[in-house]
Formats: structure tokens, sequence, C-alpha cells
């Protein structure tokens, strides 16, 4: 018998700074009813899906700055979304920029949800590795400031038994960095659903990349999580020039095998669809990814002792 969950990764278009919750959420409903009448269980949408990637900027208007965070999961606008989902029986993984906290303490998290086909929230994830730095660089034509308004994720990478399978989730520039795949295989993840907001180029940090290297390394860090872990991997992107910056896009399904399955044509609001049977991991996680067989940290030497 085979496990299939049926995915659709939606890719965004650039969210213009002055567009608002409503029209955000309108169009992320478009989407999630296209996949519904494709016969999808799952939609993942893109990292900070609800608004503008405002790190890109320096925001002095504190106002403005609180407008951009969810103080609940749903509220407002978004309650929209999650009704329709209910209504349609198909669940999603939404990025959004987290206020939690108190009013005394506040604090800020570059966040995602799982939510089940009921509209009910399974679960959450902050995001821990956070790119760019935490000051002002007035000689880039846009800025990376994530370090600035957002805290390190505090949940670790949790798993979610749903959809018949166990799914983990990471955000954006987790997806570089192999032990994000890693803690979540060790835990049985099946699939991870990973929402990313990359520039095509990055002022100050792309060490002479060419755009051709960094779309090249993008889906190579995906693929090779994949593969190394035995999962399937769903890379959901913002694309366009959104407020200035060239988004990478490059929106793609990974199987288990590390191979590209589905990917989107286009620069703006469109699906990715596969049917990602989880079943297709038993091979890896039981073959020459074994974990548990074959993975052997007291052997890693002077490794263990530094971490």
């Amino acid at each position: 018998m085979t496990r299939i969950v049926r995915v659709a990764a939606a890719q965004l278009g650039p969210i213009a700074r002055l567009e608002n919750r409503e029209q955000v959420v309108t169009r992320l409903i478009a989407l999630l009813r296209q996949a519904a009448a494709d016969g999808c269980d799952l939609v993942v949408y893109p990292e900070m899906a609800l608004t503008t990637f405002f790190p890109h900027w320096e925001v002095t208007d504190p106002v403005e700055l609180e407008s951009y965070y969810e103080k609940a999961m749903p509220e407002g606008a978004v309650t929209r979304l999650f009704e329709e989902a209910a209504r349609l029986k198909i669940g999603f993984s939404l990025g959004y920029a987290e206020l939690a906290g108190t009013a005394d303490t506040p604090r800020h998290f570059n966040s995602s949800v799982l939510v089940g086909k009921d509209g009910r929230v399974i679960g959450k994830y902050r995001k821990i590795h956070l790119p760019g730095y935490a000051e002002i660089h007035p000689e880039h034509p846009f800025q990376n400031l994530e370090k600035m308004y957002f805290e390190v994720g505090d949940l670790g990478f949790p798993v979610f038994d749903a959809f018949g399978g166990t799914l983990g989730m990471c955000i954006c520039n987790d997806r570089r960095w192999p032990e994000t795949y890693r803690l979540l295989a060790l835990q049985g993840a099946e699939l991870i659903t990973l929402g990313y907001n990359t520039p095509l180029h990055n002022p100050g940090q792309d060490t002479g990349q060419s755009p051709e290297q960094r779309r090249f390394h993008n889906h190579l860090c995906m693929q090779a999580g994949a593969y190394q872990n035995s999962s399937w991997v769903v890379g959901v992107a913002k694309a366009g020039i959104e407020e200035g910056c060239e988004m990478m896009a490059g929106t793609c399904i990974v199987a288990p095998t590390g191979e590209i399955v589905a990917e989107t044509k286009t620069l703006g609001d469109e699906l990715a669809v596969a049917d990602c049977d989880l079943d297709a991991c038993i091979p890896g996680k039981r073959g020459e990814f074994d974990l548990a067989l074959n993975r052997r940290p007291e052997h890693y030497g002077l490794l263990v002792e530094a971490s």
C-alpha cells in the first residue's frame, strides 16, 4: 500500500509594501481553491507569505513595523484562509512574521504553521538559521535585517504526525544547513515543507556568486537534503521583483531520490503539483541511509567533543 499526499507548492509573485492582508489572503485563497480543484491534500506557501519581505529595508515607523507581525494565528483577515481550507478539506503550511511574548517583553520570530484539513493548527516552527545582519548598511541597494527584526527560533526542529506520515518544517536559510534535514530525519520526517524569500543578488554576501550559481545552489541544497535523508522536500519561493528586489524563485518539489519532480515556470502566483508517495522514503531510510544502523556519532572523534 502506498501513502500518497498530493502536494501543491504555492509560489507567490511579489507582494507590494502597500498591499494589505485582505488582498494577500485573497491571492492565497485563489491558489488554495486551485489546489483543491486539482485534488491536492496539502498546499505549501512561502516564507512570510502574508506581507512584503520587510527585512529588506529599515522600517523607522513603529506602527508600520508592528503591522507586519501576526499576534495570533489566525487573526483578522487571515481567518478567511483557515475557514476556506476547512470548507475545502485541504491542509496548508504558511510562513509569517510572529509577535509573541507580552506587551512588556515582546518576542519576534520568523515562523510557519502546519494546518490540517479541518482548519486547525497542527504545529509551529520558528526559523533558527537567521541570515543577514542586525545593522544598517546604507551602501547596499536593499538590506537583509532578519537579525534585527527576529530572534533565533526556540522550538527546535519538531516533526508532526499529519497527512498519513511524519512532516517537518523549516524556513529559507535553514535549507542551506545539513543539520536541518538531519535533525528532522532523525525524528522520522518523510516530508519537509520549506518556504523561502531569497534575493537573486545578496549585497555584501554573494562572494562573487553569479545569478546562475545562486540558482544552482538553491536547488542543490534541497536536493542533497532530500537524498541524504530520504525525505520529500517542498521548496516554495517568493518570485519576481518585490519593492526593487529581484527574488530568486525556483519553487520545486524534490523526491527522496534527490530528483526534482515538479517546478514552477513563471515569476508569479503559480502552483507546482506532485503526488508525494511517503513510502518512497522507505528504501533510503531502510537502506544506505538507515540512520540507526549506519550512523555512529561516537566514531566521529573530535567532532563530537567540539559539539
